[in-house]
């Protein structure tokens, strides 16, 4: 018997005595075969259960994508609620309540906190009257003569304008100053 060693430097299986050497190599290729195809097998089975686990994680994602875009406003609208429970309760003193200034202080009080709640989250107004015309930012519904302030300034706001974080949520209303005539 021939002691020769395959390519892992393992001893192959044994040979009977008087086999002829092909058939040896025979014997040791078609270990070698068998052993390759079991490495095939267990490699294909691995990835199938990878692209299963794929597959699942990329539906998973889906759905908290889905969820989370369903659910976006909930901080939002939370956050605003305190506001609404003001809101009303103004309603309910303004029908029964002679003093009209303590009223307006409470609506006053109300709005500064829903512009603070709106800030938070990302809202902020356009600088209006006394700031130079941006087309960019501000709708010009009319131009008026002015003999103290200079030509291409806002005169009158009619309607705020507002940004939300870095783009033009609303453009302001305004009237602009054509200078002097």
């Amino acid at each position: 018997m021939t002691d020769s060693v395959n390519q892992e430097g393992e001893q192959p299986a044994a040979v009977p005595e008087g086999m002829p050497e092909g058939a040896e190599q025979q014997a040791n290729l078609a270990a070698d075969l068998e052993k390759a195809r079991e490495e095939a097998k267990d490699l294909q089975d691995r990835l199938l259960r990878l692209a299963a686990e794929f597959e699942n994680f990329k539906k998973r994602m889906q759905r908290e994508r889905e969820t989370a875009m369903k659910y976006a406003e909930e901080g939002l609208l939370r956050d605003l609620l305190p506001t609404l429970d003001n809101l009303e309760r103004a309603m309910e003193q303004g029908r029964t309540a002679a003093d009209v200034a303590g009223l307006l202080e409470g609506v006053e009080m109300t709005m500064s906190g829903m512009r603070n709640t709106l800030e938070k989250f990302g809202l902020k107004p356009v600088d209006g009257v006394g700031q130079p015309f941006d087309p960019n930012l501000h709708e010009a519904l009319a131009m008026e003569a002015s003999a103290t302030v200079p030509a291409n300034t806002i005169l009158q706001e009619y309607q705020r304008g507002y940004m939300f974080k870095d783009r033009l949520l609303r453009a302001a209303k305004v009237v602009v100053a054509k200078g002097n005539e």
